[in-house]
């Protein structure tokens, strides 16, 4: 299976991995990824091997463009030489380089959604859009639920910070400005959270904000932290994002990404964008979500309404 794109898009993909290994027990399953979302998919029980190739955008400091080509040629041509059955495109729309790519691994079949069924599922849920390629491979039946596996030993070390039976992880980062709350408004949650006895954890984008290529808002944030009530806790990879947003008891999230995680672990969330179609990831897959037509006109009041439910 290939999904090259963002971290909440190969989160709605995992559905599809986990009925691919329900109908397919004995197979080999893999999936192709790059570096920026493939911690999504660690401990996947659905998979046999992930192989990540890393965006030249997305070097980390010391590494070579050179060695991140060369390592990617190197795993497409192991999966050229595999003799691959399948290869599933699962971008649930057109995208010819990914097609181009998967052409180049020689598979007996390439599965991708037509043009016609892009058409029929295009109002429908990421999820289920992404889904509606299991009738191209005959799998029928339900879809199961998304899957993120945190490491254990990350959950472990957040939930070390948390100082309150329940906790609530306020997620502040989105690339979008209109998906961006103000500083003072989490500020005012969070005051309104401890009156509730809940407590906060504050998770962001690291870096500052004039980074040219990954703008983080580790300004904002401690504008946020000088509030008694909240725990900073800084994330410097996804897997300890995922591990953070697994210890809380509930998310209120600016970004869509986030909101397709916690269902698996049984947290409740909530997105503040209505930027973020629903057919995104954004409010479909979020147990609980408010929308405004802005963010930053969000009060509140619409988060805390919800907080007696989630404390019982």
């Amino acid at each position: 299976m290939v999904r090259r794109d963002n971290i909440g898009d190969l989160v709605c993909t995992t559905p599809l991995l986990a009925a691919l290994r329900r109908a397919h027990p004995g197979a080999w399953i893999g999936a192709l990824v790059n570096s920026y979302n493939a911690p999504v998919l660690d401990h996947n029980p659905d998979l046999d091997e992930v192989l990540v190739y890393t965006k030249l955008k997305h070097l980390e400091p010391g590494q070579s463009a050179l060695g991140a080509l060369a390592q990617r040629i190197g795993d497409l041509w192991r999966l050229r030489r595999r003799g691959l059955d399948c290869v599933v495109l699962a971008n649930p729309g057109e995208a010819p380089r990914t097609l181009a790519l998967v052409r180049a691994l020689a598979p007996k079949r390439i599965v991708s959604l037509s043009e016609e069924k892009l058409r029929q599922v295009g109002g429908a849920h990421q999820v289920e859009r992404v889904f509606a390629l299991a009738a191209e491979l005959g799998i029928e039946g339900p879809i199961p639920p998304l899957t993120v596996v945190p490491d254990a030993a990350l959950v472990e070390k957040a939930r070390g910070s948390l100082q309150k039976p329940f906790n609530v992880a306020l997620q502040i980062s989105a690339r979008r400005v209109a998906q961006q709350w103000p500083a003072e408004r989490f500020i005012e949650l969070a005051q309104r959270l401890d009156r509730l006895g809940m407590g906060t954890m504050l998770l962001w984008a690291p870096g500052p904000s004039s980074h040219p290529s990954h703008p983080g808002d580790d300004e904002k944030a401690a504008a946020i932290a000088a509030t008694k009530s909240i725990v900073a806790y800084r994330t410097a990879r996804l897997a300890e994002l995922i591990g953070a947003l697994a210890a809380c008891d509930a998310v209120v999230t600016s970004a869509a990404a986030p909101c397709t995680s916690p269902p698996r672990w049984g947290s409740r969330s909530c997105a503040s964008s209505a930027t973020s179609s629903p057919r995104n990831g954004g409010r479909g897959a979020c147990r609980t979500a408010c929308c405004a037509p802005k963010a930053a006109g969000l009060r509140t009041s619409a988060w805390t309404r919800r907080s007696p439910r989630y404390a019982s």
